[in-house]
């Protein structure tokens, strides 16, 4: 009986637990977005606090960890995911590069590199985590102000729809969260 008990109570738990996560895992629209722009934003909003969910307890030795001496520092991860998502913005909403002011800004978190591993260094992660935010919520604002129709349109000068740019942020930001999970497991 005591076992039955507890196949049955066990048996609950993870019903009851995959019902809940079932439920919190599915993309739809964000509020206030057309449904086009509004699923891309439910994943890069998943995305983010993953990646946040990841990090946000490191300490400035974690966050500035190498694995070697080609790998790039989660801080430089976390502000390369900003330089990324930036030079998009600019890009599907201005219809151009970097200016030069932009450039001395960005290109080093953009980049990586020996110059990153050099300089993106000594910030606690919530530093980066706040370029991150104000990157994100400079994003959202524009893209709430576009519809569908523009979501489809072509950037300017290139081959690729402003879908296809912000799909392309999201799985950007994807990738760099698989490889910051592998350098916080491998921190000594």
């Amino acid at each position: 009986m005591k076992n039955y008990v507890l196949i049955i109570s066990l048996t609950t738990s993870f019903v009851l637990s995959n019902t809940v996560s079932m439920n919190a895992q599915e993309i739809s629209p964000e509020s206030g977005y057309t449904t086009q722009i509004g699923n891309i934003v439910s994943m890069l909003n998943d995305l983010k606090r993953r990646v946040i969910s990841s990090v946000t307890n490191l300490d400035q030795k974690e966050t500035d960890f190498l694995l070697d001496e080609d790998a790039n520092r989660v801080g430089a991860l976390i502000l390369h995911l900003a330089a990324t998502e930036k030079y998009y913005q600019i890009y599907t909403f201005e219809n151009r590069g970097f200016n030069r002011e932009e450039k001395l800004k960005w290109e080093t978190a953009l980049m990586l590199g020996d110059h990153a591993r050099e300089t993106i260094v000594d910030k606690p992660i919530e530093y980066y985590l706040e370029i991150w935010d104000e990157v994100r919520d400079k994003s959202l604002k524009l893209l709430k102000s576009k519809d569908d129709k523009w979501f489809n349109d072509k950037v300017k000068g290139s081959n690729m729809n402003n879908h296809w740019a912000w799909y392309h942020v999201m799985e950007h930001q994807a990738n760099h969260m698989g490889q910051i999970r592998l350098i916080i497991k491998r921190i000594e």
